[in-house]
Order: C-alpha cells, then sequence, then structure tokens
C-alpha cells in the first residue's frame, strides 16, 4: 500500500457459504494490493454452516462478522454490512458474493477507475475458475428485448445488434466503458454514490436488486463503468439450475419493469417473459415450469427465502 492509497471496504454476503468463503478470503490480501482495505465485512444470513466461523479464523484480514439473523437476501445482508462501516472513512464499498476470488491488484484497478467524473460504480471483468468469460454486462430491460430473448434465447438476441439485453459480443469484453448495468457478483460502489443513491432494495430478495441499484444510481447521475483490467472469478449458476431460484429471478424481471415502466410497457414485457417461459416449459425444462407457475399464480411466489 502507497501513501494515499484508495480506502476500501470489502462487504461479502454469506448463507451456507463455507465451501467457498476460504478460498474467496484467501484471495483478498493480493487482490486488494495497492489499496487499503480497511474493512472485511462479511454479512451472515443466519447461515446453519461454519461460514461466520472460519471468516473470523481469517486472522489476516480485518473481519468484521455481521450476523443478520435470518436468511433477508442479498439487499437485505448488504444494507446490514455497510451499516457497520462509517462512509466518511472510506472512498469506497466493495460488494462482493463469498463465490468470488479477486485476481491480485483488482480492487486497486477497479478504485482508479472510480476517479473518472460521475462514475459511482465499477464493475470487473468476470470470469469463471477456469478463466472463461462470463457475459456480465446488460441494456436497460424492453418489451422488444424480452420478446427476441423469448424467440431465439438471450445468447442469440446478443449477437444481433443492441436486441438483447445481455451482452455477448467478446469484443465489448476487451475494452473499459460505461454500461446500464451488471450482474452484481463485484462492484465497486463510491461512498459519495452510496450516501447519494442510499440503501439496496430488500423487497427483491435475490436477483434484479442489482439491476435496480444500477439503474436508481443512473437515475441519480451515476455511471456504472466496466473495467476488464481488474479480474475476478465467480463461480456463479444456482439459478440455473434450482426451480426455486429461477421463479424468484423471473419474478422479479417484471416486478422491476412493472416499477419503472407504464402500464402498457409493462403488459407486453410479462407477456414475452410468459412466452419464453411456457415455450421452454413445454421442452421440458423444469425451471422454465417453475417460472411459468410463478408468473401465472401471484399466491406461488416466493414471499420470504428458506432459513
Amino acid at each position: 500500500m502507497t501513501p494515499g492509497s484508495p480506502r476500501v471496504a470489502i462487504v461479502i454476503v454469506t448463507y451456507n457459504s463455507a465451501p467457498v468463503l476460504r478460498g474467496c478470503l484467501a484471495s483478498l490480501p493480493e487482490g486488494a494490493e495497492g489499496a487499503r482495505l480497511v474493512a472485511v465485512v462479511v454479512a451472515d444470513n443466519a447461515s446453519k454452516d461454519d461460514s461466520l466461523r472460519l471468516a473470523e479464523q481469517a486472522a489476516d484480514l480485518p473481519v468484521r462478522p455481521v450476523q443478520v439473523g435470518r436468511n433477508a437476501g442479498y439487499a437485505a445482508a448488504i444494507n446490514a454490512g455497510i451499516a457497520a462501516l462509517d462512509l466518511r472513512e472510506l472512498d469506497a464499498i466493495l460488494v462482493m458474493n463469498p463465490d468470488c476470488r479477486l485476481r491480485p491488484g483488482s480492487l486497486a484497478v477497479l478504485s482508479k477507475a472510480l476517479d473518472r467524473s460521475g462514475t459511482g460504480i465499477v464493475v470487473p471483468r468476470l470470469v469463471s475458475t477456469e478463466g472463461m468469460l462470463h457475459h456480465s454486462l446488460r441494456r436497460v430491460p424492453a418489451v422488444r428485448r424480452a420478446l427476441a430473448e423469448a424467440l431465439i434465447g438471450g445468447h442469440l438476441a446478443g449477437r444481433i445488434g443492441t436486441l438483447g439485453e445481455m451482452i455477448v459480443d467478446p469484443g465489448r469484453y476487451e475494452r473499459p466503458g460505461p454500461a446500464d448495468w451488471a450482474t452484481g457478483a463485484a462492484m465497486l460502489i463510491s461512498a459519495a454514490a452510496l450516501t447519494e443513491v442510499g440503501p439496496w432494495d430488500e423487497s427483491f430478495l435475490l436477483y434484479s436488486e442489482e439491476t435496480e441499484y444500477a439503474l436508481r444510481a443512473a437515475d441519480e447521475g451515476w455511471t456504472l463503468w466496466y473495467e476488464p483490467a481488474a479480474v475476478v472469478e465467480h463461480i456463479g449458476g444456482e439459478a440455473k439450475t434450482s426451480p426455486m431460484l429461477a421463479a424468484l429471478l423471473t419474478v422479479n424481471r417484471v416486478r422491476l419493469f412493472r416499477r419503472r415502466r407504464g402500464r402498457i410497457a409493462t403488459a407486453g414485457f410479462y407477456l414475452a417473459v410468459l412466452l419464453g417461459e411456457a415455450m421452454r416449459a413445454a421442452a421440458g425444462r423444469r425451471t422454465a415450469r417453475a417460472s411459468l407457475v410463478a408468473l401465472l399464480r401471484p399466491s406461488r411466489r416466493l414471499r420470504t427465502l428458506p432459513g
């Protein structure tokens, strides 16, 4: 660390995360090289495993365990973690999943990108543990994009100009630049943006909370910036295999769109998403069947996360 290094805290949300948390914490000393790591807050959603004990054993890190008390969701734990910090003593906070690992020096690179005027959020290049690129950048949700993804899938729609919500052009991931929103596995947020934008929306439980936060930050004039020189490994993928999580993700997409757009546009977005899930459910996809039920029957939607 050099004089004038950015003062950064990390907030990691855990829920039965012991199998991946050890690797996450082990990556932080080298990942934070060049930055002043003030605190590592592990905000735990009442895990039944050894997540908090593992965090407390990380003697080489300034760990501050925070017990949320229940499985309150990602946004609620982020808010609890941020509440344990004094933003006046920080330049930024990195919000991170426990299944992420920082590559050496990545925190300082992300922090440097925050020096750009108007930049409030910086996201890294996300890769798998094998180094394969994750398509983490997104465009603003729109009816035409939802319809295209319903009919031909997100990856194919993303290859046709700006038709898809997911950005899949490999070249885009090689150069820094602004994006509408990005996967929330690792997001560095300036203290100034956090103060102005306010808490994360806890009503989403899981999924779309990062979309809502990025778009709300943009409403306040803050830019989300993608910095490929900072690399973070991310395991992820539960929503692709869990019917419960897939249904929550799908419903939250519609909920967020409804909040930001009018009735007619929301009806079109809902029908496009419904069409896509119906087509995939007919093809035998279990996650799509669960999503279809949640879209059609509000009483079957998840209101609280299992403890």
